[in-house]
């Protein structure tokens, strides 16, 4: 053997050292890489009906929310039919009041006039009374006098 052999096979013998030492940690990397494997199936496995179970509440919150759109629609236009009824009931007052202040006014020139008369011929009977009871008075005061 001559020293270039003898040199190949200490070289190969280092090469073989250093493959063993650097087998150690790729086998442990292996492992490490095994036992990630199995923890992401394990994740997957999980998430997939944790996913399924908030699709199908995803879906419920929308089936609430159509149905809560359809409430605020019907409200909506019972809403804009409350608003069509009170704009008729301020117009039907706005007339009632309209017609009051017409009545009042047609009748109020008339009752006027009525009470006026009224006060008149009561003021006409209290004097003619008056006039009559004066004049008895009169009457009897000359009678007294005649007599006295």
């Amino acid at each position: 053997m001559s020293l270039g052999g003898i040199a190949a096979l200490v070289a190969s013998g280092g090469f073989f050292v250093l493959v063993l030492v650097l087998a150690v940690p790729i086998l442990r990397t292996r492992h490490t890489i095994d036992a990630a494997t199995v923890a992401m199936r394990d994740a997957a496995n999980q998430t997939t009906p944790m996913l399924e179970r908030v699709n199908v509440t995803i879906d419920n919150v929308n089936t609430a929310l159509s149905q809560v759109h359809t409430t605020l629609d019907g409200v909506n236009m019972q809403l804009a039919r409350i608003d069509t009824i009170t704009e008729n009931v301020s117009h039907v007052s706005a007339n009632v009041a309209n017609l009051s202040t017409v009545v009042s006014a047609a009748a109020a020139n008339p009752l006027v006039k009525v009470a006026a008369f009224g006060y008149g011929v009561r003021k006409a009977a209290s004097n003619r009374r008056r006039e009559a009871d004066e004049a008895e008075v009169r009457e009897q005061v000359r009678q007294r006098r005649r007599r006295g």
